[in-house]
């Protein structure tokens, strides 16, 4: 799995799911304790999607730490605590950002896309 989409959305969740597959994959190699070779081999997916899991779950508890840390550096009309103070809108916000950082990224090229310039000589 790309390490990428791995961190992203809620590693939290995700956490529990590798945990779970790695449950499942420890039990399938006790049930194949007489086959070594099968054995092993589910022993060490075991091990590997445990320490996935774990080091899943340490890294949702470190974010959502820091996006506290950042929830309380934030002024109260952007963090939307305070309703009585004169709040910016949204769509402000986002132009904003938008003229500041300009348009979104270009996407990466991909494999086919970098094949073809190598081809080319470009």
């Amino acid at each position: 799995m790309d390490l990428r989409r791995m961190l992203t959305g809620d590693p939290a969740r995700s956490s529990k799911i590798y945990l779970a597959i790695g449950v499942v994959s420890l039990a399938k190699a006790l049930a194949l304790r007489n086959d070594s070779t099968r054995f092993k081999r589910e022993l060490l997916d075991a091990g590997l999607f445990i320490g996935a899991g774990l080091a899943l779950r340490r890294y949702g508890k470190m974010k959502a730490e820091k996006q506290q840390q950042l929830r309380e550096q934030l002024p109260s009309w952007i963090a939307g605590g305070d309703e009585s103070s004169t709040r910016v809108p949204t769509s402000a916000i986002r132009a904003e950002a938008k003229r500041r950082l300009g348009s979104e990224p270009e996407p990466e090229p991909t494999l086919t896309d970098r094949a073809l310039n190598a081809i080319s000589g470009r």
